[in-house]
């Protein structure tokens, strides 16, 4: 690679890597702004999201399937089931395990959030062409796998342990 080329690259990588700093961070604000007035953390809404989408689930496949500790799944559990959203069942051929599944109320709750929030995204990026939207989320995609595939054990501490 050519000094200049090399050169590029570094700038190019320095500004992905700002970029990222930024982005992430501003998401989070972003989401946590827009769902506040739902009443759920963007945390509960990802756990409610998960058991509509897949189904009654066991605590350590929730916990792999958002990235978080077990601990932390218990702690939304708690407070979801005390809003009665979710209900807490034991596993029927392992006493080790608790299934946690959304009550009708979880169901209703999930669909609402997640069509607001939809909505919110949609005027968010709304104003990008179509075309570039749909290359923005097959850019998001190729990053989210590139990251999945990069973690190099740095993954949560216990999270996927089961």
């Amino acid at each position: 690679m050519s000094t200049l080329n090399k050169l590029a690259a570094d700038k190019v990588s320095q500004c992905l890597a700002t970029t990222f700093a930024q982005v992430g961070p501003l998401w989070v604000r972003w989401c946590h702004g827009h769902l506040r007035r739902t009443g759920l953390s963007f945390a509960r809404m990802k756990l409610l999201g998960v058991l509509d989408m897949l189904g009654p689930q066991i605590m350590s496949d929730v916990s792999e399937e958002l990235g978080v500790t077990r601990r932390n799944v218990t702690a939304l559990v708690d407070a979801l089931e005390a809003e009665g959203l979710v209900k807490r069942t034991p596993h029927p051929t392992d006493r080790r395990a608790t299934v946690i599944a959304l009550t009708p109320a979880g169901k209703e709750a999930s669909n609402r959030v997640r069509k607001e929030f939809e909505s919110k995204v949609l005027e968010l990026f709304g104003h990008l062409p179509l075309g570039d939207q749909r290359m923005f989320q097959k850019l998001l995609d190729r990053a989210v796998t590139l990251l999945r595939g990069n973690l190099g054990g740095h993954e949560e501490p216990d999270a996927g342990k089961k």
